[in-house]
């Protein structure tokens, strides 16, 4: 944790005043910034880093240095509430005030995807460079500054991807990245707010109104019994989509990141990446054969499934290997598909809403389902939730097995 300190430094100017400087200390790095104030050491009260009643106008500097405090104590919490490792470098940029009005937006989003790097946030950070490339595709003007984006400039980006074949939900993604960049560069001084193009602009018309897609739980039994003797290089994927959809629509990187340390009994303990919430999960019964499938293989490795190879991993190095061992899972679930006879477009997203739109049938709350699955809102759940006809409805199965045990981790 940072700290910051208000003191006269040693040695005084060619007037004999002492320069009253902002000492700023960082994991033991140094850096002391002149606050353009001074006075005489005898008018100075050192114990509390004010001016003394002896010193002119002692009330109204001394108010100056408390807002100076302030405002080196606001920036300091920014950095952390973003959680981004700063240098005092970064701190005296925006302490003093010099980036604002010259960065340009290429500049001020090169610098918010390497903090994100830093931060081991490598999922933002792959967003905003993918977004990054596809404005300057439009753009090519790498000496735009924030307050050129304007409604009118967003409506051309808009209308540039749609002319790229771009659905509402990736114009969505794309602009919901540029208004929290804006946003960051507000927070940073580096914008006025009174240009701020979003109150204008609006981004609720991109809101994807198609229903996600979910297997019927018939479906769901033909995918789970794939036949891996005939088909043995679809081994891990069967049981990758089969442990998702019992242990709740598991995502797919909570999946790669379990360890065996999770494991307590028949309970499994993990915390939700994506969200941080903490859940433990009573395991059913093919969740139970497929946690002996992989104890069974005694592979020297903390992680439970084959997925993250080395136990010790950057968060680059893991996010790398999510996309790629993802993008295979995704393409064997759509071989599985393929084998069964179905003519869904499977996907690891697919399996998860299958796990909502299944227990939803079996009779299980929205906020239960919820619960399980991490959301914050039953509105989210609601969203993943499949509409069929009233008639498949009443005949849908009463149970998905047994009742999944879901609870958060108290």
């Amino acid at each position: 944790m940072a700290s910051i300190k208000i003191l006269l430094r040693n040695k005084p100017n060619k007037e004999g005043q002492y320069p009253v400087v902002l000492k700023i200390i960082k994991e033991r790095q140094i850096k002391v910034i002149t606050l353009g104030i001074s006075c005489l050491k005898k008018d100075w009260d050192a114990a509390n880093s004010q001016f003394k009643k002896s010193e002119k106008n002692h009330i109204q500097r001394n108010r100056v240095l408390l807002k100076k405090k302030e405002e080196a104590l606001k920036i300091i919490d920014n950095f952390y509430l973003d959680e981004i490792d700063f240098t005092l470098n970064q701190f005296e940029e925006k302490f003093r005030g010099r980036k604002s009005s010259k960065i340009t937006v290429s500049q001020f989003w090169l610098e918010k995807i390497d903090d994100f790097n830093t931060a081991g946030r490598t999922s933002n950070a792959k967003v905003y460079k993918d977004v990054y490339n596809s404005f300057y595709k439009f753009s090519k003007n790498k000496s735009l500054v924030f307050r050129e984006i304007t409604p009118n400039s967003l409506d051309k980006y808009e209308t540039f991807l749609r002319g790229n074949n771009n659905s509402n939900g990736g114009i969505g993604i794309k602009m919901r990245t540029i208004r929290a960049l804006y946003n960051y560069a507000i927070k940073s001084g580096i914008v006025d707010v009174k240009y701020y193009p979003f109150n204008d602009f609006k981004i609720s018309k991109f809101k994807a109104k198609g229903i996600k897609k979910a297997l019927r739980r018939e479906d769901m039994r033909l995918m789970e019994n794939v036949d891996t003797t005939k088909y043995p290089h679809l081994t891990n994927t069967r049981n990758y989509l089969v442990f998702s959809y019992y242990m709740g629509g598991m995502n797919f990187i909570d999946i790669m990141k379990l360890k065996w340390s999770n494991i307590e009994g028949e309970v499994i303990h993990y915390t939700r990446s994506k969200t941080k919430g903490r859940f433990k999960v009573k395991m059913l019964e093919p969740v139970k054969q497929i946690i002996n499938y992989y104890k069974n293989q005694n592979r020297a490795s903390d992680y439970v499934f084959p997925i993250l190879l080395k136990d010790e991993l950057t968060p680059m190095q893991i996010e790398n290997r999510k996309h790629k061992t993802l993008r295979r899972y995704n393409k064997q679930l759509k071989e599985i598909a393929k084998i069964q006879g179905l003519s869904e477009n499977v996907t690891s997203y697919v399996i998860r809403h299958s796990f909502a739109t299944n227990l939803k049938f079996a009779g299980i709350s929205s906020d239960l389902i919820g619960q399980s699955m991490g959301h914050t809102d039953v509105s989210i759940t609601n969203s993943y939730l499949k509409e069929f006809d009233d008639e498949v409805i009443d005949n849908a199965m009463k149970k998905l097995l047994e009742e999944p045990q879901f609870q958060y981790a108290s």
